[in-house]
């Protein structure tokens, strides 16, 4: 009698254990062909489980998360080609009018006798070739930025001297355009952590920005000021930190005209008329070489004038 007990335990034990691996087996095999699908199809589906057993749900959960990453990361690689691709199409349309320009004014030298007028071409082929390279170098650099790969390298450097350098270099275009920029930059010697190219690229784009979109009245500024250290401990907060203000603003015709809080987007540009010899990139450059340099930019109108305020925290 007890035999007989045992082996009907055994055998619906096997049968347990068999209809178990079957369901196993039919769910793994199940598994499988969600991950066939998935791989053929451009979907963001997740795997689906009819059961939990044999650690069949930690599988589930797993796969997923990977899946929820990679199609993260796959949105984003996604992103970022169709911006690079925008930035190519739109700075394509932006080269072709400095272009066809210059291909005007070199059929109007070669036919022109008068000596003088034909200066007055050269200064004006010269000023579009100038143009069409800033283009390209503001291009070459946006397309840096957007490479994981790029990695600007931080030291100290005086961010005074390389301000006064900076404005000193417009001498020539201050000059041509009748423009006397008021100067306010304090004596001092201040000292930040940042990349010198890329901070002397930063203080170029905004200074031409105002220079290209701006009225006769710039004015260029840099101040220190004590500011508390938000990030420090409580015990530490009581410490200081010098921050230096950066600030260069320029009278505009329409304050209307201009969003600032789109001004550092890529292509904004306020006055579409005015925009022969500007790519749009450059405040949406200045903008992300200052945070990768860890200070903070922002843009701001005061009446009639438009302000870009540039701050780092000092050594």
């Amino acid at each position: 009698m007890i035999w007989k007990i045992l082996t009907v335990i055994l055998a619906v034990s096997v049968a347990v254990l068999i209809a178990v691996l079957v369901k196993i087996r039919a769910q793994l095999r199940d598994i499988n062909e969600q991950l066939d699908f998935l791989c053929e199809k451009d979907t963001n589906m997740l795997l689906l489980t009819d059961t939990n057993m044999a650690d069949i749900g930690r599988l589930k959960e797993r796969i997923n998360r990977f899946l929820e990453q990679w199609h993260r990361q796959r949105e984003a690689a996604a992103k970022k080609e169709q911006m690079i691709s925008d930035t190519y199409t739109n700075l394509s349309h932006d080269i072709r009018t400095p272009l066809t320009s210059l291909d005007g004014y070199f059929q109007l030298l070669r036919d022109e006798t008068d000596k003088s007028a034909q200066e007055h071409y050269i200064d004006i082929i010269q000023e579009r070739i100038t143009s069409l390279k800033d283009m390209l170098e503001e291009l070459f650099m946006f397309t840096k930025l957007k490479n994981d790969s790029f990695k600007l390298e931080l030291s100290n450097c005086c961010v005074s001297r390389l301000l006064k350098q900076t404005v000193f270099s417009y001498y020539e275009e201050w000059k041509k355009q009748g423009i006397e920029p008021s100067l306010d930059i304090c004596e001092d010697t201040i000292f930040i952590t940042a990349n010198v190219q890329a901070l002397r690229r930063v203080f170029q784009n905004v200074i031409k920005n105002a220079l290209v979109h701006g009225q006769k009245s710039i004015c260029i500024q840099m101040k220190q000021q004590d500011s508390c250290n938000c990030r420090a401990s409580d015990d530490e907060r009581t410490s200081k930190n010098r921050i230096v203000h950066i600030l260069i603003s320029n009278d505009v015709k329409n304050p209307d005209d201009i969003d600032v809080d789109k001004v550092f987007e890529r292509f904004y540009k306020a006055d579409e008329a005015r925009s022969i010899s500007s790519s749009g990139l450059g405040l949406s450059i200045a903008k992300e070489l200052v945070e990768r340099m860890g200070g903070s930019i922002e843009a701001r109108l005061e009446g009639k004038r438009f302000v870009v305020e540039i701050l780092f925290e000092c050594e």
